[in-house]
């Protein structure tokens, strides 16, 4: 094997020929997508992953451990995103093809990397859509319920939630306590309806039969719309999306009425940690700029309109959010919002107590986080097929149906690959992973436009990242942060880079530096990256992008880490097996 091979790279001007072509018969099967998307239309594409994503799901939990605070929290990854929303900008604007961060990859780094971010994509759509579903069925479960409808709890949550819910309870009904004493403790409501799915559920064999019914159930008709085509899902996406702002805006406005400044009150409970625990929780949120640029092919112009869109809807978005958990943490205490759908829960019995806006709260949350799933399955089945296209996956992946121009194929696979983990994984665990894989594809797609910008392609760009130079701001940011440190925090420093832990003496060794290796390494590509920027004159906001986004990954805590690295072996393990051999530039070259 020639390992100069392993990367090699598609060329901007190949890309666009090919887009300019529409492709091959024999990867395209013939047919074109339909250009049907305008900036309205991808700016509502953008709004209905970002809110639906969020607002209606993990804002609870994120405030829960860091109390109002989160709003900060907000604030500060909408800049990481902006950091990384300007390079994805610039990359739609000259390869308006679909694939996303994966042509862009493609473009920049070579094809073993290449193919590293198309299958972290795959997992990030795939598990981000898992964790929709999951929230989804927890609004839905609740809508039916205030109509005196009533899913049995065993087909409406996951086993491992309803095993720990069930280990949980019965220790404190063990004692003394009676299960509507235990309900009323912070943050147990979700562990009783876990109980009460663990003892009700059917056994077979001594199995508990515990699976999220729902979830199945919106995940196969969303993937039928988006069968059917981009034009019947665009339509779709547009209606929901303005049923969904119009309740975020009631919400706020009517909620103002009802904060209570005590609440916000300690402000940071749980201090910078607590705040930053919410990392994977809030960044979920924020995954819907990177899935509109897969439909670079269904825009009427993407050059113009795909830059358009994903920062109209990240600047939407962010303002929504901050209001939105402001209103959330001033309404009830925030230990109470750990819970899964938390914009019905401040208006239901324990919060403010107005079932009639709780009521359209669940209705609203039904339709707007269905266009989330829609978004989110219209991406996913595009980056299937820009890796067919290359040769790195089967050919039929690439297939589009001659009637409905979709890639039909990957759009079945997409389907199954997230309607049967839906039934049974649990919200938290696959939030976290969607997060990091988001993060790796923005700082590669930051890295991307560094190599591009400082490469001899003289490529036609669209859009551009404002140019800033780097020589001295970041070497001095880099310099005067560790001087802060050195001043002011010479106990944390010393306590970091030793291997124990101020807060806990007992814990020291392995099992505190193992926590610690993702933040070694990101102060060595800082410090590696510093040089550069003094060396090269590194435009600015890519390496904002770089730096705040690789920061945010350090977060994301050891267990997300090696989940990430065992799924990207798994994906070198497929690349070596079938990519490596049947990519197209191997066959050309």
């Amino acid at each position: 094997m020639n390992f100069g091979t392993l990367f090699r790279t598609k060329s901007v001007e190949l890309i666009q020929r090919d887009a300019a072509m529409g492709f091959s018969d024999s990867e395209g099967g013939g047919h074109k997508l339909k250009r049907t998307l305008g900036v309205l239309d991808l700016t509502s594409m953008g709004i209905a992953a970002v809110i639906g994503a969020g607002i209606f799901s993990t804002i609870g939990n994120a405030a829960f451990n860091g109390g109002p605070a989160v709003a900060f929290l907000f604030i500060f990854t909408a800049i990481a995103c902006a950091f990384a929303a300007f390079c994805y900008a610039e990359f739609a604007s000259m390869i308006p093809v679909a694939g996303s961060a994966y042509t862009y990859a493609y473009a920049s780094f070579g094809e073993l990397v290449a193919w590293i971010i198309g299958w972290d994509l795959l997992m990030e759509y795939a598990i981000g859509n898992i964790a929709v579903a999951i929230s989804w069925s927890d609004y839905f479960t609740t809508l039916l319920a205030g109509y005196n409808i009533h899913i049995p709890e065993f087909l409406t949550m996951d086993f491992l939630s309803a095993s720990r819910g069930f280990d949980k309870v019965s220790a404190l009904l063990a004692d003394g306590n009676t299960l509507e004493q235990v309900r009323e403790m912070a943050g147990m409501g979700g562990a009783v309806d876990g109980y009460l799915a663990w003892t009700k559920a059917p056994l077979l064999g001594g199995f508990h039969l515990v699976c999220d019914l729902p979830a199945l159930g919106i995940v196969l008709l969303i993937t039928t719309l988006v069968f059917v085509g981009i034009q019947e899902s665009k339509r779709a996406s547009n209606v929901m999306v303005a049923i969904k702002l119009c309740i975020i805006f009631l919400v706020i406005v009517l909620g103002a009425y009802y904060v209570q400044p005590a609440n916000w009150s300690p402000f940071a409970p749980n201090g910078a940690a607590g705040v930053l625990k919410g990392v994977s929780a809030v960044f979920f949120a924020y995954i819907g700029f990177d899935a509109i640029s897969t439909t670079a092919e269904e825009c009427k112009n993407p050059q113009r309109d795909l830059p358009r869109g994903m920062l109209y809807s990240l600047i939407i978005c962010t303002v929504l959010y901050v209001l939105i958990a402001l209103v959330l943490t001033g309404m009830v205490n925030y230990q109470k919002l750990a819970v899964g759908d938390p914009l019905a829960f401040v208006f239901g019995p324990e919060g403010v107590n107005l079932p009639w806006v709780a009521g359209i709260v669940a209705i609203s949350a039904v339709i707007a986080m269905a266009t989330v799933l829609l978004v989110f399955q219209l991406g996913q089945p595009r980056i299937w097929m820009a890796m067919s296209r290359d040769g790195l996956l089967p050919k039929i992946f690439a297939a589009i149906h001659p009637r409905f121009k979709t890639p039909w194929f990957s759009t079945l696979v997409t389907g199954l690959v997230v309607a049967i983990p839906s039934l049974f994984m649990n919200l938290t665990e696959v939030t976290d992973l969607t997060s990091i894989g988001t993060l790796f594809a923005f700082v590669l797609v930051c890295g991307g436009v560094l190599i591009l910008d400082n490469s001899k392609q003289k490529i036609e760009r669209k859009f551009r990242t404002p140019y800033i130079n780097s020589k001295y701001i970041v070497p001095s940011l880099f310099i005067l942060i560790w001087m802060i440190f050195l001043v002011f925090k010479r106990d944390l420093l010393l306590s970091f880079f030793s291997g124990s832990d101020l807060s806990d003496p007992t814990i020291h060794g392995w099992e505190v530096v193992k926590h610690r290796i993702p933040m070694y390494g990101y102060i060595i590509c800082s410090f590696v990256l510093a040089i550069f920027c003094f060396l090269r004159n590194l435009s600015l906001i890519p390496v904002l992008g770089l730096l705040t986004c690789g920061y945010l990954m350090t977060e994301l805590g050891w267990t997300n880490w090696t989940r990430f690295l065992i799924w990207l072996v798994a994906g070198l393990i497929l690349y070596f097996i079938y990519g490596y051999r049947h990519s197209r530039l191997a066959k050309s070259s």
